[in-house]
């Protein structure tokens, strides 16, 4: 069995966004090599989220409202976790709702998605270098 890991890097100006990465996991797995195998996908910080969904504008902006009527950033005095000199602890709880990870089967060296599934990168502490590590793994 083979394995390849990359990481890939962003610095996203904003506090929050969505950034659809499955271009980048789809040339990564292209320099694999591999045809059947996993690909795991996750963000190597605790205030982003790596997940699956419709490329969308309109449900993204569903997403960044729905997440920020769950967790609102502001006042920043409401979360205990602030009280350590941080200001994102909003962005710890949006990580934890939309999730850490995700692995997607990998045939005849492609990911195997459903109809309209792509890989995006949520970022909900923004304004700073943030990587997002791909591991794949098979023959």
């Amino acid at each position: 069995m083979k394995s390849y890991r990359k990481e890939l890097s962003f610095n996203v100006p904003t506090r929050r966004a969505f950034i659809n990465i499955t271009p980048q996991v789809e040339e990564a797995l292209r320099a694999s090599g591999i045809q059947e195998g996993l690909c795991l996908v996750n963000p190597m910080h605790i205030t982003a989220s790596i997940f699956i969904n419709d490329d969308e504008h309109g449900l993204h902006q569903d997403y960044d409202k729905w997440l920020e009527g769950l967790a609102p950033h502001e006042p920043v005095s409401q979360y205990l976790h602030n009280r350590t000199g941080e200001d994102n602890a909003d962005a710890h709880l949006k990580r934890q709702v939309l999730g850490r990870e995700v692995v997607v089967a990998v045939t005849e060296g492609r990911l195997d998605f459903g109809t309209w599934e792509q890989i995006f990168y949520g970022e909900f502490d923004g304004r700073r270098k943030k990587r997002v590590l791909v591991k794949i793994i098979g023959e």
